[in-house]
């Protein structure tokens, strides 16, 4: 508690840099996290075989299909 009352007896100009030097550590220790999840992320992406897991079908396919409906 002691603490706190410390804070709030100081100046106005030192509380507001104390305060944004909390958030930009917030602010980084929060980006490093989401930077290590999407490197995570990105490693077992590319380690899937990702075109054959969507099947897509032929463009010569799709094109037929659409002759066949079309009059």
């Amino acid at each position: 508690m002691k603490f706190l009352e410390k804070l709030q007896n100081l100046p106005e100009g030192k509380r507001r840099i104390i305060l944004w030097i909390a958030f930009i550590f917030i602010g980084l220790g929060l980006l490093s996290f989401q930077a290590k999840n999407t490197i995570e992320r990105w490693d077992v992406f590319k380690e899937k075989d990702f075109k054959k897991e969507i099947n897509f079908p032929d463009i010569p396919d799709i094109g037929k299909e659409i002759q066949e409906i079309q009059p």
